[in-house]
């Protein structure tokens, strides 16, 4: 089945000529069986890239889904143009005040990690988004910073910064073979990573509930399950394609950042060599294995949804 998107959005053309099963609104209607309603708050700078990223995951699946994009409602994007932002986005304040209720939200992450939660411009926003999907969502994922700083709303668990960034294509273990997130998943792969702040196992272990179902001894744990806030938290980036870290490591060089290049994705560590995707089957089934779970476990009825 499809992912439903309008038909002016940049994704849906990308989508749809790489073979992902799209729908416009219009068709979606007169479809007999209830989508289920995924929305994704958006806090990267680059939002088409990343509108495509997840669409392209979560419309892999065999299921019918209604993508909706939510933005922080004072925050102004400044990398993409207030026409698309317009057109395709709502504010998080409209849709809290709608009432309406979704079957699950991804929150990405933000290039704000150098700071403390608390001096981010709309962190106070950030938490009533985080206390909203208790009562208005029914499963949430969390990225990068978005699921640190919701393990911390919810936990109080902190992040830490490392000495250099984490940057790269590093070794994951499968800690959890029996969960039904990681149905299918290897022992061990890779996964792209790009963050400058960690949040320590031992931190994780103590507290009660929290299960590590992912995680590397280079950078630490990945994926986390809190089911008693029916999220997920992801630290690292199976959404990325090919070239993002690329693009990342030559904007940082164009602007002479200090970075190193990014560990195990070129072949032989060369720069001028196309790097290939190694994690694109595991990025599909974890998405795959969490739209399931929410097909299987939702409410036919959405204003049962937090109840």
């Amino acid at each position: 089945m499809p992912i439903t998107l309008p038909e002016t959005l940049p994704a849906y053309d990308v989508l749809n000529k790489e073979g992902v099963m799209v729908m416009s609104p219009e068709r979606a209607n007169r479809q007999d069986i209830r989508p289920l309603r995924i929305a994704l708050l958006n806090l990267m700078p680059k939002k088409i890239q990343t509108e495509n990223q997840f669409a392209r995951l979560i419309g892999a699946t065999p299921l019918q889904i209604n993508l909706s994009l939510i933005r922080m409602s004072e925050h102004q994007a400044k990398n993409t143009a207030a026409e698309h932002m317009e057109t395709f986005y709502r504010p998080f304040s409209e849709v809290a005040d709608s009432g309406e209720k979704f079957d699950g939200l991804i929150i990405t992450g933000a290039p704000i990690e150098h700071l403390p939660f608390e001096e981010v411009t709309y962190w106070d926003e950030m938490q009533r988004v985080f206390d909203w999907t208790q009562t208005h969502v029914h499963s949430t994922f969390g990225v990068c910073w978005g699921g640190m700083a919701m393990v911390h709303h919810f936990h109080g668990v902190e992040k830490h910064m490392l000495e250099s960034k984490a940057f790269g294509c590093f070794r994951h273990r499968n800690l959890c073979p029996t969960s039904p997130y990681l149905r299918g998943f290897s022992d061990d792969f890779v996964i792209p990573v790009s963050r400058w702040t960690e949040v320590k196992q031992p931190e994780v272990d103590a507290v009660p509930g929290l299960t590590t179902l992912l995680g590397s001894d280079e950078v630490g744990p990945c994926l986390l399950e809190d089911p008693a806030h029916r999220a997920l938290y992801i630290f690292n980036h199976f959404e990325y394609d090919r070239d993002t870290l690329k693009q990342e490591y030559d904007r940082d060089v164009a602007n002479g950042t200090p970075i190193n290049v990014p560990m195990n994705y070129y072949p032989q560590n060369d720069p001028s060599q196309p790097p290939l995707n190694r994690w694109r089957s595991h990025a599909h089934l974890l998405y795959g294995n969490w739209i399931n779970e929410i097909y299987q476990t939702t409410h036919f009825d959405l204003s049962m949804i937090g109840g």
